[in-house]
């Protein structure tokens, strides 16, 4: 098998198990469920990934990645912080609902600790995306002065309590403007 050929297998399996895992749940998907969707054998899946987990924590961290690199491209010539906030929050209102089955990748079902080093990298890069921003639109005279972490904190808390909301309840119950909305100008008059 060659190199490009290897790829493209690799590829086609982790496509076919992100539909396996979100259909069957990470308990009851299989490697050979897996295999048999993917058109290739047991043994020749297992030349890619050595057991279920390392296969779930691929697809996790191509899943984090994917949003984490989006994110950077959305807003890498965006030079008011409003209109950064205001697009960080409404790329990941619009992912969370256009991309449900990449979001229960992130182990729910298995608990907090499954893949929990990926998880607190991407939180971590999340918060310190958004403390920039805050940083910036300080500087800029855009945003009162305040403390760019704790604001950070609280709001990359709320965009996970808006994204659980849109993958547990009803991915309808809110918009991306009504979310920028609430942060950026709070409920005050």
């Amino acid at each position: 098998m060659n190199n490009r050929s290897g790829q493209e297998t690799k590829k086609k399996i982790l496509h076919v198990a992100s539909k396996v895992f979100a259909e069957h749940g990470y308990a009851e998907a299989n490697m050979r469920l897996i295999s048999r969707s993917a058109g290739i054998s047991v043994g020749g899946l297992y030349l890619y990934f050595k057991d279920k987990e390392e296969l779930y924590l691929t697809l996790m961290n191509e899943s984090l990645d994917y949003i984490n690199r989006k994110t950077r491209e959305t807003l890498e010539d965006i030079q008011d912080p409003k209109e950064a906030i205001t697009s960080l929050i409404e790329l990941n209102i619009n992912y969370a609902k256009s991309n449900s089955e990449r979001i229960l990748l992130q182990g729910r079902e298995l608990g907090l600790s499954f893949g929990l080093e990926l998880k607190k990298k991407f939180f971590m890069e999340r918060r310190r995306l958004i403390e920039e921003i805050i940083r910036d639109g300080i500087e800029k005279g855009v945003f009162r002065n305040c403390d760019p972490a704790k604001k950070a904190n609280i709001i990359f808390s709320l965009l996970r309590g808006f994204v659980v909301s849109i993958i547990i309840d009803d991915a309808t119950l809110f918009s991306a403007e009504e979310c920028v909305d609430l942060v950026l100008n709070g409920l005050l008059k």
